[in-house]
């Protein structure tokens, strides 16, 4: 019974099967349910905004989301949220260079790709306009500015 209790637990480590906090659950079921539609004012911070409160996260209103997450030792999970200040991306897609900025913008982590690769759920981009949409972002194509993940907190 112990060894099939192991495997189990082993083979879901390796399906990348984690247990999502229960604030990250909330959130991430209320973005879901906002994909396509213009959350508040139509402000990308809206949507971090209302996500939270819908979750009964703890908050400071304006940009503190949380606990920081430390990229290097801490997973990312589908309800963080991620703050851009400043940021320019960089990156080749097949034989072209595409470039990013992000002055100040405010995102929710929708679903992680990879370490350091994330489906975000945004709003206020020339892409989505002011309703949610869902793009892909890569922490390896940032070259300037700075990028902090945050854990929501009670």
């Amino acid at each position: 019974m112990m060894r099939l209790f192991f495997l189990v637990l082993f083979f879901g480590v390796l399906q990348g099967e984690v247990k999502l906090p229960a604030l990250n659950q909330k959130i991430a079921k209320y973005v879901q349910s906002q994909i396509g539609k213009k959350v508040g004012r139509g402000e990308c911070w809206d949507l971090a905004s209302q996500a939270l409160n819908y979750a009964g996260a703890s908050w400071d209103g304006v940009y503190g989301f949380g606990k920081i997450l430390d990229l290097k030792k801490d997973s990312i999970y589908p309800g963080d949220i991620i703050q851009f200040n400043n940021v320019k991306t960089s990156r080749k897609e097949k034989d072209q260079l595409i470039k990013g900025s992000y002055p100040i913008h405010t995102a929710v982590v929708y679903e992680v790709l990879e370490r350091g690769v994330v489906k975000m759920a945004e709003q206020n981009t020339s892409e989505f306009g002011r309703k949610v949409g869902v793009s892909v972002f890569d922490t390896k194509s940032v070259i300037s500015g700075k990028v902090t993940f945050y854990r929501p907190t009670l």
